[in-house]
């Protein structure tokens, strides 16, 4: 059994399919020390001729053999089955249920934390929690249950039966057991220990694999399968001496248990056939003594396993306590607000922002309104703050009070979902789901319309792509949409976020991997269709933002200059030192073509 914070209510919960377990573990454990008593009779049946029942001699005859010996076993057996049956679905049916629940607080958890979160913790080490921590922590909590109740209620009963029958032989008995109790209790933390470091060695490896098959195409590019076969070698190694490791001790603790198990039973066989020999024990007695015995050797071996088994679960508990307990950076402040029929307006006051941990301002005194539907470009060189920018437009990080308003109000005292769900968003990385296109495509909407899909798709302009694959619009992407090109990836994305049809359009250098006349003809449509909205592109070629209502140039986080390209060019120097460098590198690749 483990007990924390996170699984306690669990035991509540679920209590009534514990309570009904415990009750046929209880019925269980009664039958099974009734089987001793019939193994006496036996006995002394065969070497006497009578039976000592209920204080009168009883011949032992066929009849008494098939009344009072079989079919009374036959009962205790059925009963067993049927009990053991009910302990198992009620056990391990609530460990079921608990992990389903954990992982789906788990999972909500998760959704809710921070970009920050995720750039300090990897994917491999967060699925290593969903899997092999979650699986035993379940493990913990049902045959945890199940081995603390019945080791503890067989073995008092039995350890009760004994101790009526000889309290010498029985102290003899358990003496090393005590010995043997110390001894698991020592093994079982260094097990704990071996345990956590177990693993994180599984955590590394299982990011490592799921890094390596993310960049698989990368890898192939460069030719390095070799270099990243070796480094899955070393760290496969890692793990398995970590695994070898925790087996040595969980094996040597098992052994320990057979060990003192086969010495108590020398010691009982010699004392026990001792007293035999002077008369105080008849031969039925030594093998209901020796059958009471066997009945606590489970709960003793019961014992080791549930040391074992806690000291894993208690790793697995921590680590899991770990995210659920990391906390929620970016929530809504007490009192936020909706935001109903957004505008689009955004507004900037001096703000300053620097990522958490960071050492410098990544923006510093940005101060400028972007107009409800107004098309706005946001240019500058890598670095600049560009995307940061957009990102503190969503919420991705916490923004300082009073620097960033959405249609008047302060972001920080608007609802992020609502302030989400004003903004429509093509990211950099342009994520792809392993779903259908129509399905990524209507990914922001509650129901999809095939229609709308496709009209999305046409201002895109990736519809004639889309319908020359064998299934259209149900094509299957692979992971992360590697199925198709970095183009198309763009502008599935853009009709993802064109299908959503938000009052806010950020495109964050999002046509990038299409060429001219594509880039061209999605602007055209955006242009066209987003009349009253407020649309941001950010972009590095001065070429596809030229013609928006008014471009914002970053320099060095800092907005060095706001106006039309043509303003811009004539009063910013740095603006056109740009502009001119890309027309040079056009001409040049133009020359070259």
């Amino acid at each position: 059994m483990i007990f924390g914070k996170h699984i306690n209510r669990y035991y509540f919960k679920y209590g009534g399919w514990l309570i009904l377990g415990l009750l046929a573990l209880v019925l269980l454990d009664f039958l099974q020390l009734e089987i001793p008593k019939l193994y006496r009779m036996v006995v002394n049946g065969m070497n006497d001729g009578s039976v000592s029942v209920e204080g009168r001699q009883v011949a032992f005859d066929m009849d008494f053999l098939l009344d009072g010996i079989c079919m009374p076993m036959v009962g205790i057996i059925l009963a067993m089955v049927f009990g053991r049956f009910l302990w198992r679905v009620c056990f391990f049916g609530a460990a079921v249920r608990l992990e389903a629940d954990l992982r789906n607080r788990m999972f909500d958890h998760a959704r809710s934390l921070s970009r920050e979160y995720y750039q300090a913790n990897k994917v491999g080490n967060l699925m290593s929690l969903f899997t092999n921590d979650l699986d035993t922590v379940q493990e913990c909590f049902g045959s945890g249950v199940l081995m603390f109740f019945d080791a503890l209620l067989l073995g008092v009963l039995a350890v009760m039966n004994m101790w009526q029958m000889n309290p010498a032989l029985t102290c003899l008995s358990l003496i090393p057991m005590a010995f043997l109790l110390g001894a698991a209790t020592v093994i079982g933390r260094q097990m704990m220990k071996k345990w956590d470091i177990r693993q994180e060695a599984f955590s590394r490896l299982s990011d490592f694999a799921q890094e390596s098959f993310s960049g698989i195409a990368v890898i192939k590019a460069f030719v390095k399968e070799a270099r990243e076969l070796m480094a899955f070698r070393r760290l496969n190694e890692e793990n398995e001496r970590t695994n070898i490791d925790h087996t040595r001790s969980a094996v040597l603790l098992r052994i320990l248990v057979m060990m003192f198990v086969e010495s108590v039973i020398c010691v009982i066989l010699g004392y026990g056939g001792y007293l035999v020999y002077i008369g105080r024990f008849n031969a039925g007695q030594l093998v209901e003594f020796i059958g009471y015995f066997t009945a606590i050797i489970w709960p003793i071996m019961a014992t080791a396993e549930l040391i074992d088994m806690t000291s894993r679960g208690k790793a697995s508990l921590d680590r899991l306590g770990e995210l659920l307990d990391a906390g929620i950076d970016v929530a809504d402040r007490e009192g936020a607000v909706g935001l109903a029929n957004a505008r689009g307006e955004i507004e900037f006051r001096n703000l300053t922002f620097r990522y958490p941990e960071g050492e410098l301002d990544v923006l510093k005194q940005i101060s400028c309104t972007i107009r409800a539907g107004e098309h706005v470009g946001l240019v500058g060189k890598t670095g600049s703050g560009k995307t940061t920018l957009v990102d503190l437009l969503l919420r991705t990080y916490n923004v300082p009070d009073n620097t960033l308003f959405v249609d008047g109000q302060d972001v920080n005292r608007i609802k992020i979902r609502d302030l989400r769900a004003c903004c429509a968003y093509v990211p950099q990385d342009n994520f792809l789901f392993s779903d259908t296109i129509e399905n990524n495509i209507a990914f922001g909407m509650e129901a999809c319309d095939r229609e709308a899909v496709v009209q999305a798709a046409r201002l895109s302009d990736v519809d004639d792509n889309i319908r020359e694959f064998q299934q259209g619009y149900d094509t299957m992407l692979g992971e992360r949409g590697v199925t198709v090109s970095g183009g198309q990836k763009q502008r599935i994305s853009i009709a993802r976020a064109l299908m959503k049809n938000a009052p806010i359009l950020i495109l964050d250098d999002s046509v990038s991997a299409v060429d001219t006349r594509t880039e061209a003809s999605i602007l055209a449509n955006l242009r066209a269709s987003r009349q009253g909205k407020t649309t941001i592109l950010i972009a590095h070629r001065v070429s596809t933002i030229e013609k928006m209502d008014r471009i914002l140039f970053l320099a060095d986080g800092e907005l060095a200059a706001a106006g039309t390209h043509q303003e811009l060019y004539e009063s910013c120097p740095k603006y056109r030192k740009m502009v001119d460098l890309q027309k040079l590198e056009e001409e040049g690749d133009d020359s070259h073509a």
